[in-house]
């Protein structure tokens, strides 16, 4: 069974990215910035946002924190947003997810200028996806996609089989494997006959968020399955299948798998500096 490494890819992404992002300075005069704006304390999404202004420090890219407080009203978020669209010097806008209830989600993505979008999360960029044509990809699904052809898997012809809808990560995975020209179903919650569409699968994206969805068993000799959910089980991080439990039985089984962690995470953030890139080079080239 071959490991999909995304932090060898992320890696290898980051090292070529930070040396085109030094030669664009000293083309350009300044380095690309991305611009997140963070709402409330919670503990992951600090985290998450560490992550990203990490990565973008070792790629030569800065990196503003717009931090609010939990209770802050959707007017002043707009009006942040509407001054970083208006901001020459800010490339890319991400709003990290998820915001407090209280806030209205859409409205605020919607607000953000779809040009300036790295999350890839508006809907003018969503319509770009289904349409087949350029606009900026979400970063989870861009990151599927990288994995899997570094991973040296075939998409053309073979069935893959999504596990999750969500507009995050289901949805947009689904219609990027579909540019591949493979066949693609979706599966969720309501979904019937389950474990019979699963066996049916050549390549299984994994993104409900529930790690008692997939079992050896489920599985298609052969298969690459690209984990994107994480979960906690027994203590330790999982997947939506719990790779260390059957560990015996997926080295059998399986042709393929990304690990969690330290597989489509480390990409999704390479895929966040990629579009902040590409969208700071656009203000040039325009």
């Amino acid at each position: 069974m071959k490991i999909i490494s995304g932090s060898a890819l992320s890696k290898e992404i980051r090292i070529r990215l930070s040396s085109d992002v030094a030669q664009a300075v000293k083309t350009y005069s300044r380095s690309p910035k991305l611009s997140i704006i963070l709402v409330g304390d919670q503990l992951d999404s600090i985290k998450y946002v560490k992550n990203k202004q990490k990565a973008c420090a070792e790629t030569g890219m800065d990196c503003e924190i717009h931090h609010l407080p939990g209770r802050v009203d959707q007017k002043t978020i707009m009006q942040l947003v509407d001054q970083l669209n208006k901001e020459t010097t800010t490339d890319g806008i991400l709003i990290q997810l998820p915001l407090p209830c209280h806030l209205n989600t859409e409205e605020i993505l919607l607000s953000v200028d779809y040009r300036k979008d790295a999350d890839g999360l508006h809907t003018f960029n969503a319509g770009c996806l289904a349409d087949g044509i350029s606009g900026i990809l979400p970063c989870t699904p861009k990151g599927i996609l990288s994995l899997l052809r570094y991973g040296n898997i075939a998409m053309s012809g073979k069935h893959a089989v999504v596990l999750g809808r969500s507009n995050l990560v289901g949805k947009p995975a689904a219609q990027l494997l579909l540019r591949e020209n493979a066949t693609v179903t979706i599966c969720h919650s309501f979904t019937n006959d389950l474990t019979q569409i699963v066996k049916q699968a050549d390549i299984l994206v994994l993104a409900m968020g529930n790690p008692d969805v997939v079992t050896p068993n489920m599985l298609k000799p052969g298969v690459a399955i690209v984990d994107v959910a994480m979960n906690m089980v027994e203590g330790q991080l999982s997947g939506d299948i719990f790779q260390k439990r059957y560990l015996p039985q997926l080295e059998n089984i399986a042709g393929a798998i990304t690990p969690v962690p330290g597989g489509v995470g480390p990409m999704t953030i390479t895929s966040l500096l990629e579009n902040t890139f590409d969208i700071y080079k656009s203000q040039f080239l325009s």
